[in-house]
């Protein structure tokens, strides 16, 4: 199966950038893709309980836990960097269920597996 990897820095802080990573990774699920999303800098924050349920990249629209529940639900793994865990005080209990803690080496190696990088 060949793999994706999508590293996601967006975070609350701009909100219109959020979705749209979720949407492309859902998709590629669909199409049979091995699908990864690497959270780091602000991107990081949306991993935590509760927050993407407060981040909407539309005004009215969904917020961007629907967007992340897709990802998971077609089989999306989410990995959040240590570095960028530690830069915002996150411990692993803070973080949604499933998420994987991975350092920044394991980013390079999932990249050099991976068919396509986007970010």
């Amino acid at each position: 199966m060949d793999k994706v990897l999508i590293v996601m820095t967006s975070g609350p802080d701009t909100p219109r950038r959020c979705a749209t990573p979720f949407f492309f990774a859902t998709l590629a699920a669909a199409m049979d893709y091995e699908v990864t999303m690497f959270f780091t800098i602000d991107g990081t924050l949306l991993l935590k309980k509760g927050m993407a349920e407060t981040v909407f990249p539309k005004a009215g629209g969904k917020p961007v836990s629907a967007f992340i529940q897709d990802a998971v639900d077609a089989g999306v793994k989410l990995t959040a960097c240590t570095a960028s865990t530690e830069l915002h005080d996150i411990k692993i209990e803070d973080l949604m269920d499933g998420v994987k803690m991975v350092g920044g080496a394991a980013m390079w190696q999932m990249a050099e597996d991976s068919k396509t990088l986007t970010f």
